[in-house]
């Protein structure tokens, strides 16, 4: 399955999701319904996938953790905020360029209408 196809099925779902359970739940709980989902699709997901910063010759292991990583392909962030910061959008970007990846989804599920928190990254 290539990117664009992980990210229908990704968004589809999210949203399945969100109309469950609407928003107000705290991140891990949407982070481990989305990780039980896409493991039942069949999909390779890796949660909290820990990323180093590659500086020159070293190794910088300062705690940066992918929230879910789909087929080694693409990059999920999950916020229940009340709006997207650029920090936030930051932080996708950073993930794709460190682990380089093509494309991340940042989702926001604390919204009425996810289709309103969901951002797309593509690098």
């Amino acid at each position: 399955m290539n990117e664009n196809e992980l990210s229908n099925l990704i968004i589809g779902k999210a949203i399945e999701i969100h109309k469950e359970l609407g928003p107000g739940l705290l991140e891990s709980a949407y982070k481990e319904c989305l990780y039980y989902e896409l493991i039942t699709a069949g999909l390779k997901v890796e949660k909290e996938k820990p990323l180093p910063v590659i500086y020159k010759d070293i190794k910088l292991d300062q705690g940066y953790r992918i929230d879910l990583l789909i087929e080694n392909k693409v990059v999920i962030e999950l916020k229940t905020v009340d709006s997207f910061t650029d920090v936030h959008m930051a932080q996708v970007l950073t993930y794709l360029k460190f682990g380089h990846f093509k494309l991340g989804l940042l989702f926001n599920f604390n919204v009425t209408l996810l289709k309103n928190g969901i951002k797309r990254f593509v690098m």
